[in-house]
């Protein structure tokens, strides 16, 4: 059984940085495309962010593009998302979700969905 793990979140001040990581189990890490997709009070879920299997490419969703960085160690299981220069429109649940075939920004073809870790951004 594939399992999702998110950590990481908190509270955090406009312009500080925060960086989550979500661990991976029950199967081969490099089998994964990784992505982070995070959902805020009342609104629809919205990509953040996808690594590919080897992690040779990334997308970003627009309104993090340029701050935010995810990787991932393959050697540890574990996807990571650096979070930086934090707005308070970033406060969200940021999930980590995990596909065997899939690498985009529909969040729909994402097989594997942690439980989310709780991000806050104060102004």
């Amino acid at each position: 059984q594939v399992r999702l793990v998110e950590s990481g979140g908190g509270l955090v001040q406009a312009g500080g940085s925060l960086r989550l990581s979500c661990v991976v189990s029950g199967d081969t890490f490099g089998k994964f495309a990784m992505a982070w997709i995070r959902q805020a009070p009342g609104l629809e879920r919205e990509f953040v962010a996808t690594i590919t299997w080897e992690g040779a490419r990334t997308v970003y969703g627009d309104s993090v593009k340029g701050r935010f960085t995810i990787s991932r160690d393959n050697a540890k299981n574990t996807v990571y998302l650096e979070m930086n220069s934090l707005k308070p429109d970033d406060t969200a649940v940021y999930y980590c979700a995990a596909d065997r075939f899939y690498a985009g920004s529909v969040i729909k073809e994402y097989s594997y969905w942690g439980r989310g870790t709780q991000v806050t951004v104060s102004s």
